[in-house]
C-alpha cells in the first residue's frame, strides 16, 4: 500500500514507538494521522500532534481508552466522520508489570495488562474491518514483542499477552480474502522508550539491567520503519517481523 494520502490511526502515540510511527507516516505522505492515547490535552499527545502537523499531515489527537469498547467505537467513528475513510491501524498501545515482578503483581495490574495489550488489539482490529472494507481495504499492524518467543519470568503476564498478539495476528490471515485487510505484527526487542524505566520505578529494573547493559537499545524510529515496511508490502499477510537488539560493542 502506498502511504501517500492515506488515513492512519496510531494507538499509544503520545510517546515511544507510537509517536515515532505517527511521525513516520506523516513524513511518508499520509493525509491524516489520528493519535489515540489515554493522555489528555497538554501532554505528550499534543506534542506528537504538533510534530505530525509540521511533518505535513493533519493530526487529530483523541483521548482513547483501548480497554473501553465505547471509547474505541468513538475513535473509529470520529476517524470516518473526519476523513471519510480508514486505511491503516497501528495497534501499538501497551503496558507492562511496571516495577512489580511476577507473581507479586497486583491483580488489578494483571487485568489491565491483558486488557490493554491483548483485548485492545483484538477489539481494535475487529472495529477497523468495516471502515477499511468501505475504503477498499487496509492494513493493521500490531505491536507485539520479542518477549512473545521466550520465557520472561519477571513479566510473565506481559509476555503472555504479547505471545497472544502473535497468535492472533497469524489467525487473521483470512481477513484479506473476506475484507481486503492485511494484518501483520512487529516484535521489537528492547527499545529506548519510557516503558523500560517503569521496570524499576523510574530507573532500569535490577532484573532487566544485565540484558540492558549487554545490548544496543533499539530506537523507536527503527520500529516505525518496520511498521511502514509491513504497510507498504502488499505481499505481507499475517506476517510476524522481529526487530532484535545487537550486542553492545566492548568499550
Amino acid at each position: 500500500m502506498d502511504v501517500q494520502d492515506r488515513i492512519v490511526i496510531v494507538t499509544g502515540s503520545a510517546s515511544g514507538i507510537g509517536r515515532a510511527t505517527a511521525l513516520a507516516f506523516a513524513r511518508a505522505g499520509a493525509r491524516g494521522v489520528v493519535l489515540a492515547d489515554l493522555e489528555r490535552a497538554n501532554t505528550g499527545l499534543d506534542a506528537t500532534a504538533t510534530d505530525v502537523e509540521e511533518a505535513g499531515a493533519e493530526a487529530v489527537p483523541l483521548h482513547t481508552d483501548v480497554t473501553d469498547l465505547d471509547s474505541l467505537r468513538r475513535l473509529f467513528a470520529e476517524t470516518e466522520r473526519r476523513f471519510g475513510r480508514l486505511d491503516v491501524l497501528h495497534n501499538n498501545a501497551g503496558i507492562g508489570e511496571g516495577a512489580s515482578i511476577w507473581p507479586d503483581v497486583p491483580s488489578e495490574r494483571c487485568a489491565a495488562i491483558v486488557d490493554v495489550n491483548l483485548r485492545g488489539v483484538i477489539l481494535g482490529t475487529q472495529l477497523a474491518l468495516e471502515p477499511m472494507r468501505r475504503s477498499g481495504g487496509g492494513v493493521v499492524v500490531n505491536t507485539s514483542s520479542g518477549a512473545a518467543f521466550m520465557p520472561l519470568p519477571q513479566q510473565a503476564v506481559y509476555a503472555a499477552t504479547k505471545a497472544g498478539v502473535v497468535h492472533f495476528t497469524r489467525s487473521c490471515a483470512p481477513l484479506f480474502e473476506s475484507h481486503r485487510v492485511r494484518v501483520n505484527c512487529v516484535c521489537p526487542g528492547l527499545v529506548d522508550t519510557p516503558m523500560i524505566l517503569e521496570t524499576g520505578g523510574g530507573r532500569i529494573g535490577d532484573w532487566l539491567r544485565p540484558f540492558h547493559d549487554s545490548v544496543e537499545l533499539l530506537r523507536p524510529e527503527q520500529i516505525a520503519h518496520a511498521v511502514l515496511a509491513l504497510v507498504r508490502d502488499d505481499a505481507k499477510i499475517a506476517e510476524v517481523v522481529s526487530v532484535g537488539n545487537e550486542p553492545r560493542a566492548a568499550r
